[in-house]
């Protein structure tokens, strides 16, 4: 097929809800973005956590918001994508501008009356509600408002919007913080994402293709959903369980529970669910090597490399990119399997870090996130269209919402992870280049395991790239 011939078919291949969700999608994730790139430096030098609570708080803010798109993604199967979307918007202009409003005067009688970590943690899962939604919507209309044969580009075309907004967002939050102050950063964002309310309302109409089933009852999202988890009858009452002794020891700080339990947990939970969560539980270890750089870097920048130095600025080095670069890479690694490219990529962003490593250095820092990002790039749109291969009709909101769970997962423990690390080689060995190589470590062990699975899962029917 000649250039034009290609370039003609993705003109004609994608309906109009697929421009309108991923135009939305940009400003979605500059308000994410730009909010966790802040959100660090906000917790640690305005409000004055410590660098373990700063952590675990930042591991909430982006753990919660993928942890309940495996919810939001059963929603939109049953709410239509339009309907869903526009909820979304209007629950995340309010979450944003609540968390820019923690200090202020008309929040002092709650803010004065729980603890503050308690506080804090609360509203910073607050805009999981709306990105809950806003992903398997995107992700699920991308799968359905592009034909068969652009739709491997139509998901390069999403990861590029996707971080269109990722390299927007800690770019203005740098404008923001420096003119306006931090709080400012959340109110930005508010405004940003209360326009895609409008956005949606008028110009996105539900992506229908032939044979598609009508929208599924209640009893049947449930269904599907516990179908994808496995023996839900013993996974879910787990789960609930370690949700309820995570919040005992947020509201109880002295209350303490033993290693054996969380163990015995993780096994009953590992007993218990499907093959595909499996692979899921296996890449999370990808995310929290990612996650490290709007966790641990601005902290490990500011208190050991140079105290002046404008973090969200380098966070840009990310989405820009992948957003140069993405394309080129899909058509480079287009005839590689799906899950291979998985697994390359989730090696290239773990040895990025070595980078830093090394070199403690503002440019080395650039270096480290520029590697990371070809990784990122590598796996992620081919991951997507894994992912929404192995969906049944009808069922593409389930399975693109527990595509997320890693995200997720990783989020919240890579908060607590690399809070830990740095605490424990920055602040009591004085070591801190040493948190980079542990960091490399988590990785390279998630890239082993993935190999593993595959070896050991792969069937003729495993998804190729088109």
């Amino acid at each position: 097929m000649s250039f034009s011939d290609r370039l003609q078919e993705i003109r004609t291949g994608f309906e109009r809800a697929f421009w309108v969700a991923n135009i939305s999608e940009i400003f979605e994730r500059l308000s994410y973005y730009g909010a966790f790139a802040s959100l660090a430096l906000y917790l640690q030098e305005k409000l004055n956590f410590s660098a373990e609570q700063t952590g675990t708080l930042t591991g909430i803010f982006g753990g919660m918001v993928w942890f309940l798109a495996i919810f939001g993604g059963a929603a939109a199967d049953r709410l239509g994508f339009r309907r869903a979307l526009s909820i979304a918007y209007l629950i995340l202009a309010a979450a944003y501008f609540l968390i820019g409003s923690i200090g202020a005067s008309w929040l002092a009688p709650v803010r004065n009356a729980v603890p503050l970590e308690l506080f804090v943690g609360f509203i910073l899962i607050l805009p999981a509600l709306g990105v809950a939604l806003v992903k398997p919507c995107v992700v699920g209309t991308t799968a359905r408002a592009s034909k068969p044969s652009v739709r491997s580009i139509g998901y390069s075309i999403y990861y590029t919007m996707v971080n269109i907004g990722g390299a927007a967002g800690p770019f203005y939050a740098s404008w923001a913080h420096r003119h306006l102050g931090v709080e400012s950063v959340y109110r930005v964002a508010a405004l940003s994402v209360f326009a895609m309310f409008f956005v949606v309302l008028f110009f996105f109409r539900e992506p229908r293709q032939p044979g598609d089933a009508p929208p599924p009852s209640i009893a049947t999202v449930a269904r599907n959903f516990c179908v994808v988890v496995g023996n839900y009858r013993l996974v879910l009452p787990v789960l609930m369980i370690a949700l309820l002794l995570r919040i005992g020891l947020w509201i109880y700080p002295s209350f303490s529970v033993p290693w054996w339990i969380w163990a015995g947990l993780l096994a009953l939970v590992l007993a218990g669910i499907s093959r595909f969560m499996w692979f899921l539980v296996l890449f999370t270890g990808y995310w929290v090597v990612f996650w490290q750089q709007y966790i641990s870097l601005p902290g490990y920048i500011h208190g050991y490399i140079n105290p002046h130095a404008d973090v969200e600025i380098i966070l840009v080095t990310d989405g820009v990119t992948v957003i140069c670069l993405t394309l080129a890479v899909n058509l480079l690694t287009r005839k590689i399997p799906a899950f291979q490219a998985v697994i390359l990529g989730t090696l290239i962003t773990s040895i990025s870090w070595l980078i830093l490593a090394f070199h403690p250095t503002i440019w080395g820092a650039v270096l480290s996130l520029f590697v990371l990002a070809l990784g990122e790039i590598t796996q992620q749109p081919r991951y997507y269209e894994y992912i929404a291969l192995l969906a049944p009709p009808g069922q593409q909101g389930t399975y693109m919402g527990f595509a997320f769970l890693p995200i997720g997962i990783g989020s919240l423990v890579g908060g607590w992870f690399g809070g830990t690390l740095m605490h424990h080689f920055g602040e009591v060995t004085h070591q801190p280049a040493r948190v980079w190589w542990v960091v490399t470590g988590v990785g390279v062990a998630t890239t082993v395991l993935l190999w593993i699975y595959d070896r050991a899962f792969r069937t003729t029917s495993t998804p190729q790239s088109n």
